[in-house]
């Protein structure tokens, strides 16, 4: 029987969840000790740090202004239902999916809103639709950066000045590492869990003024619950973007995000925590360059994401199973990493492709993923070598 030697260097944090995601370096919760615990968020002391929370968003996603911020409920989920109950209806929608989160939202749209004026515009895993085919003077609904395929869109450039409808984007694993496009984006929404690392639960929602002015001159078919209102009497609620958030936030999440944002904007803002993730994804670019059983879900390189890395097994040996087998195969590595505790939760999403996802962003560390790199290759042979057992 072959012995398959265990790589000698493991890396030091082993987390490489794609959400929630891994705390910045040298993180302890120490970071937490000024958190406004026990106090209300309608205090001055939690309106202030909600505030401080939203400027300093701004400045380092580079938010023109005009642009309102507020952080609301539900993570990234809650501020794109929002987005979608609040401005949908006024005319045809658009809807481009091409993961599972996108093809969600979709769902959302035609079975839940019944909207009838609603198309379908979708491509299947590892690739980007026909972009040009998108009505833009229709409201236009997509990811920019697709989680569960490591697919992103390369820039803005599809997106005309002159639109009629609004665009509403996705952004929550592009956000804080990829460069968004404000000047063409109507609605953005995020969680801080991702690229920053922080903790679950809390959204946040970016509004263009046009999406400001179709809320005040808009109103739905249908009733919204109160977590989606973001009117009154045909007028924004501005206390929601200055830190009057529509329900109650944990103020040690809010501390753990401006720990995180002090830390971005340590590293030069936007284009340090950029960087780093582009860094991160070089190694992995590396390491399937070099290797022929593994390849990029994402088949267009300009596509390929700088933080979901999704990754795919191209051997002839896995290729030639069927569906459920290459599953098991992919679940099998993804597990053997787990048990030697050298990558925790690096197994393809439920419904996507069978393969890995390595998380890449910003607080990952590339010499981790350096490390990394020779137990893929481990895992791989060591499996292989049990198949054939």
């Amino acid at each position: 029987m072959t012995t398959i030697s265990t790589p000698a260097v493991r890396p030091a944090n082993p987390r490489f969840s794609s959400g929630p995601c891994t705390k910045r370096p040298n993180w302890s919760l120490e970071a937490l000790n000024d958190a406004a615990i026990g106090r209300s968020h309608r205090a001055k002391i939690g309106k202030s740090k909600l505030k401080e929370a939203i400027e300093l968003t701004r400045e380092i996603l580079e938010v023109p202004e005009g642009y309102r911020i507020g952080i609301v409920p539900g993570s990234d989920t809650g501020a794109v239902e929002m987005a979608l109950w609040s401005l949908l209806g006024e005319r045809g929608v658009d809807m481009v999916a091409w993961e599972s989160f996108g093809s969600g939202w979709v769902s959302d749209v035609l079975k839940q809103l019944k909207l009838k004026d609603a198309r379908k515009i979708e491509a299947p895993y590892g690739e980007l639709p026909d972009l040009g085919s998108i009505d833009f003077d229709r409201d236009v609904v997509f990811t920019w950066n697709g989680t569960t395929s490591g697919v992103k869109v390369p820039n803005g450039d599809f997106i005309p000045a002159n639109r009629e409808g609004l665009t509403i984007c996705d952004a929550t694993s592009a956000a804080f590492a990829q460069k968004l496009d404000f000047d063409k984006l109507d609605v953005v929404t995020f969680s801080w869990q991702k690229v920053l690392g922080g903790e679950g639960a809390h959204g946040v929602i970016i509004l263009s003024p046009r999406a400001v002015e179709r809320l005040e001159n808009y109103t739905p078919a249908w009733p919204l619950p109160k977590i989606f209102r973001l009117t009154k009497g045909g007028k924004l609620i501005e206390g929601i973007f200055t830190g009057a958030t529509i329900n109650t936030p944990s103020m040690l999440c809010v501390e753990d995000y401006l720990d995180a944002l002090n830390w971005g904007k340590s590293l030069g803002g936007l284009s340090g925590l950029h960087a780093r993730a582009d860094a991160n994804f070089a190694v992995i670019d590396g390491f399937v360059q070099k290797t022929e059983w593994i390849d990029f879900l994402a088949k267009v390189p300009e596509t390929r994401s700088n933080t979901s890395v999704c990754l795919t097994i191209v051997d002839a040996r896995i290729t030639a199973l069927d569906d459920d087998a290459q599953a098991a195969f992919a679940k099998g590595l993804a597990s053997l990493l787990d048990k030697e505790g050298v990558a925790f939760d690096i197994g393809h999403y439920r419904d996507a492709p069978a393969g890995l996802r390595i998380w890449a962003g910003a607080t990952v560390e590339a010499s981790d993923l350096e490390a990394l790199m020779p137990w893929l290759d481990w895992a791989f042979k060591t499996q292989l070598a049990s198949l054939n057992a």
